[in-house]
Parts: structure tokens; C-alpha cells; sequence
């Protein structure tokens, strides 16, 4: 089995994973508040753990592996959605969550094994609360319920901040009620108009932070091994978790290991509507961008260093790709990913060494092997995707028979004027040609024209 190291956040070390029991590897990560379309930040989590997530499953076996994702479906911003178009809650969150799912399933993103929402775990909230406040870890005012801060000693730990200095940077609500302003809310009331459940603190709804808590705890236990995020929810939100879970069950230590991806920006700049650099990532795919292409341009950047998305690394991660389709289609059989790329995953989701990797491999031979990596990778399925398809009657064959002839013709009359008119007609055409003592290899690339190759059969 191959050793994977992953950095913990809590820790800031690159530790070995030991998981809590191996037949049961057991992960958290945040989803989205459906409220709306996923933009492209939003996809790097999903992509960084869906790695993650593929090389557990290959080390421990897919039936061994419990991966758990939430959609928040009760918040503010949906509350607003519903008032502002005057749809029912219930029908917009239902629609953007598969949404989400469409999207993300268009990068190659596998489904979790457990996908909760918040609105299907209120009693538990409500028992993990009422716990609290019993253990003195948290106090009702005003109709809400707060979590008292103090009453945790390692609070901060996650984020490595003090609370003087997270009430000097954070945007803290004031509110009278609050015996500390760091205090975070678990429970506050709902008027008419809003969503609300019954509770022994009247009718209202949870705060953000417990849902995770709770269904974590539901779900994986009070002790499991990954806890995942984009380091934008490092606090408050995983900080209040780590509190909460911690004093809700003493028992337990939570989460193990603490994995964080760092944010994503477009053309150098941080993505915002302002700029007009804002995407969705169904805004990519209905422009014609593959989720495979989006994916691979994801991958090859370290999930803990920032991430810029640019037009022109799509149009190179494109060609990429469709030669290493046309060279992986090939691959016949059953096989297993390469083992330098599992070496590179295995060293805390190297997936850009990976990547570099999977260029290396696609100069050998062994196409079997690249097919099974491409896939192990999330970069293929079963066959070649339908945009990455050659046309049928491109005569790619045929011309790299008759520039493989001309070439060799040219070689004997050091006259190599028809090669080269011959090379720059298929370059036009948007074909890249590779030349080699075995032959010549016509791949067509984001660009191809087969149109232009008419008058060249």
C-alpha cells in the first residue's frame, strides 16, 4: 500500500495518514448553499477532494471509503432568493442542488456517498444544542442560543489566531445579548415569513456552523479522519465546528485531519462580477469549455497554492487532452494508474506533478496504462468524450501517410519545399504534426478545421 502524506492544517505539518480504522476511512467536506449556480471557486473544493477521494478508495477499496458532503438548504441568501423571485424555498433549493450535481458531474466530480441536507437533520441540531447549553457551553438570549466562546480553551487553534485578534479582524455581530462578541449563534428565532421549526427556544432555525456538526457527527461518528474545505471557511466556520463538536462530544476528537485548498482567480485577478470576470461553471460548459478541460486546468496547480484561471490555459489543457485521447483510446484491457502519478497523488495531492507525469507516460508506449491513469485521474471515462471525437472522413490517416512519403522523398532530393507547404496547410487546419524515425502522427487540436483539409487529400 502506498504511503499518503497530507498536510494538516491544524498541525501545519505534512503528516502520514493513519486512518481510525481502515475498513472504514471516513470524510467530511463543506458543500454549497443552493441558492444559485456553482462559480468556478466553488468547484475547486469539489475537484481537490474528488481527488482525494479516488486515491482513497484505489489504497483502502472503494467499499472502505465514506465521503460526505452537505448541501446547506437553510440561509439567509436562500431566504432572500425566495422573497426577491417569489418562488418557494423548497423548489429553488431542489433546483440548484442538481444543478450542483449536474455541473460538478460534468468535471468528472464522482457523487459523495452521503450528500445530507441541513433541512433533513433539525432534531439532531436541536439535541446537540441542548446538549451544550446542559454542559454550560453555550446559553439562550433573547430567543437565540449562542455558544460561549471562553468556555472552549482551544479555540483559535485551527486558524492559529488568538480571539483578541479574531474580534480585531473579524466581522463580528454586535448584539447586546452576546456575553462575548466572539460568541457564535446555534439557534435564532424565525418570523412568520421565514423558514422555522419548533424548538425549546421557541419557533426559529439553526446557525450555519451547527449543521455541519451535526450531521458529521450522524453520519461518520464523533471521531473521523478528514475534514475538507476551502481555507475561505477556515474561520469562522470550521473554527466554530471544531468548538462546538469538541464540547458536544468530549469523547471524540473530531476531526483528524484538517485539508484546506487555497482560492481561485481568473486572468490574475480575483474573481468578481465588478471586473466582469465572473464565471459560473455552467457559464464555461454552455460557452463550450469540457468539464474534462476545466478539470485538467484545476489539476494542474497544488491545491494549497492559489489558482488562475486563464483562457489560455484552457486552449492548452484542450490540446492536451485530445492527444492524450487519441493515443489513450488505443488502450485495450484491464490495468492499473501509473505509479508515478499515485506517488505523486500520495505525496498531499500532488495532482500538478501528476499532471506532468501523465506527459511522461504519454511518451511511451505503454497506452494501456495511460488510459487507466487518465481515468483514475477523472480525466476520462470508459471511452473518449464526444467533443474530443475526430469527425468521421478527416483523412488524418491518409495525410500522414502522404506527408510520412513527401518527407522521405524530400529527404533523398534535400528539397523540402512540398513538406513544408504540406506542414504549414495542416497547421492552418489546426492539426499539430509530430514527426519521429517511425512515422508521422497528425493530432488535431482545439482549433481543427477539417474544412481546410479538403484540398489537401
Amino acid at each position: 500500500m502506498t504511503t499518503i502524506r497530507l498536510y494538516n492544517t491544524r498541525t501545519r505539518t505534512k503528516e502520514t495518514f493513519t486512518p481510525l480504522d481502515p475498513q472504514n476511512v471516513r470524510m467530511y467536506v463543506c458543500g454549497p448553499t443552493v441558492y444559485d449556480r456553482a462559480h468556478l471557486g466553488n468547484a475547486r473544493p469539489v475537484v481537490v477532494f474528488d481527488v482525494l477521494y479516488r486515491l482513497l478508495r484505489h489504497e483502502y477499496g472503494a467499499d472502505h471509503v465514506t465521503y460526505v458532503r452537505n448541501f446547506t438548504d437553510v440561509d439567509d441568501k436562500i431566504n432572500a432568493r425566495a422573497a426577491q423571485t417569489g418562488r418557494p424555498i423548497s423548489e429553488i433549493t431542489a433546483e440548484t442542488t442538481q444543478w450542483f450535481l449536474d455541473d460538478m458531474g460534468a468535471l468528472g466530480a464522482l457523487e459523495p456517498d452521503a450528500m445530507p441536507r441541513a433541512t433533513q437533520y433539525i432534531p439532531q441540531m436541536i439535541r446537540m444544542i441542548e446538549g451544550l447549553i446542559a454542559s454550560g457551553h453555550a446559553y439562550e438570549a433573547e430567543g437565540h442560543v449562542l455558544f460561549a466562546v471562553e468556555s472552549y480553551a482551544e479555540y483559535g487553534q485551527l486558524s492559529g489566531r488568538t480571539v483578541d485578534d479574531m474580534i480585531a479582524g473579524a466581522r463580528v455581530e454586535v448584539a447586546p445579548y452576546k456575553r462575548n462578541p466572539m460568541d457564535f449563534v446555534l439557534w435564532k428565532p424565525s418570523t412568520p415569513d421565514l423558514p422555522g421549526w419548533d424548538s425549546p427556544w421557541g419557533r426559529g432555525r439553526p446557525g450555519w456552523h451547527i449543521e455541519c456538526s451535526a450531521m458529521s457527527y450522524e453520519l461518520l461518528g464523533e471521531s473521523f479522519d478528514i475534514h475538507g474545505g476551502g481555507n475561505d471557511l477556515m474561520f469562522p466556520h470550521h473554527e466554530n465546528e471544531i468548538a462546538q463538536s469538541c464540547c458536544a462530544h468530549p469523547e471524540g476528537k473530531f476531526a483528524r485531519y484538517w485539508l484546506h485548498n487555497e482560492m481561485l482567480q481568473v486572468e490574475g485577478k480575483k474573481m468578481s462580477k465588478s471586473l466582469g470576470n465572473f464565471f459560473t461553471v455552467r457559464d464555461l460548459l454552455d460557452q463550450g469549455v469540457p468539464g474534462e478541460v476545466i478539470r485538467f486546468v484545476f489539476l494542474s496547480t497544488h491545491y494549497r497554492k492559489p489558482m488562475d484561471w486563464t483562457a489560455e490555459k484552457a486552449r492548452e489543457a484542450e490540446k492536451t487532452l485530445r492527444k492524450w485521447y487519441a493515443q489513450a483510446v488505443q488502450g485495450v484491457g484491464t490495468g492499473d494508474p501509473y505509479d508515478s502519478v499515485k506517488t505523486a497523488l500520495s505525496d498531499d495531492l500532488n495532482t500538478a506533478g501528476a499532471i506532468a507525469e501523465c506527459h511522461q507516460l504519454s511518451h511511451a508506449d505503454d497506452i494501456t496504462t495511460l488510459r487507466h491513469t487518465l481515468q483514475f485521474l477523472g480525466l476520462m471515462g470508459d471511452d473518449v468524450p464526444e467533443w474530443a471525437r475526430l469527425p468521421e472522413g478527416t483523412g488524418l490517416g491518409e495525410l500522414a501517410d502522404k506527408l510520412h512519403t513527401v518527407r522521405l522523398q524530400a529527404m533523398q532530393s534535400k528539397d523540402f519545399s512540398q513538406a513544408d507547404s504540406l506542414k504549414a496547410a495542416l497547421a492552418d487546419a489546426g492539426v499539430e504534426v509530430r514527426m519521429s524515425k517511425d512515422g508521422v502522427e497528425l493530432v488535431p487540436g482545439p482549433d481543427f478545421d477539417p474544412s481546410k483539409l479538403e484540398t489537401l487529400k
